[in-house]
C-alpha cells in the first residue's frame, strides 16, 4: 500500500465500489457517505487540489463528475445530487475528489453545511476576488474598484489600489 489511499484504489490495490472508470478518472462510492449512494470521483494521476489540476485534465475530469451525477438519480431514484469539493481545508485525503451526494426532498440537509453570511455594502469581497482571478489570467483587464476595469494589462501596477487581504467586507 502506498501514502494515498486514493491513488491505492486507481491502482487496484485497495478494493472499493468502483462505479466508474474512463482513461482520467475512477470514481467509487465514499466509505463513509453521507447518503447511500454517495460517490467520490478522482483524477487517476495524483493531484492534491484544483489548482494543482492541469489545464489539460480539467474537461475530462468534470466531464466524469457529470456523467456520475447524470447516473445517480437515474440508478437510485432520487431528486438530484450534490456536487462539492474540498481544497485543503476539509479534504480529509490528500488527493483531488469531488464529492457526488444523492438528495432527495426533504433528506435532511438544509442549504449548505455550514452558516450562511451577508456581506456588507461596498462590494470589498467581489473586488478582491475579482482582482486575484485576474492576477491568474494571462494579459487581461482586470477590475481595480467596483464597476472599474483596467486596461492597463498589468495587475502588479494596479494590485497596490486593491487590497487583497482586507477583509472587513
Amino acid at each position: 500500500m502506498g501514502q494515498c489511499v486514493f491513488c491505492d484504489i486507481v491502482a487496484g490495490v485497495t478494493p472499493a465500489d468502483v462505479v466508474h472508470v474512463d482513461e482520467a478518472t475512477v470514481a467509487f462510492l465514499d466509505r463513509s457517505p453521507v447518503f447511500k449512494g454517495h460517490v467520490l470521483v478522482v483524477p487517476r494521476r495524483h493531484i492534491e487540489t484544483l489548482a494543482d489540476l492541469p489545464g489539460d485534465a480539467v474537461a475530462p475530469f468534470f466531464a466524469a463528475v457529470q456523467r456520475v451525477r447524470a447516473a445517480i438519480p437515474a440508478a437510485l431514484g432520487c431528486d438530484g445530487t450534490f456536487v462539492a469539493m474540498n481544497n485543503v481545508v476539509s479534504q480529509s485525503v490528500p488527493h483531488l475528489h469531488a464529492h457526488v451526494v444523492p438528495r432527495r426532498r426533504k433528506d435532511g440537509l438544509r442549504g449548505f453545511f455550514w452558516p450562511r453570511l451577508r456581506y456588507g455594502r461596498g462590494g470589498g469581497a467581489a473586488v478582491r476576488i475579482a482582482a486575484s482571478c485576474a492576477a491568474r489570467r494571462c494579459l487581461r483587464p482586470h477590475f481595480v474598484s467596483h464597476g472599474t476595469l483596467c486596461k492597463c494589462n498589468n495587475f502588479n501596477a494596479c494590485i497596490q489600489r486593491v487590497n487583497l487581504f482586507d477583509t472587513r467586507t
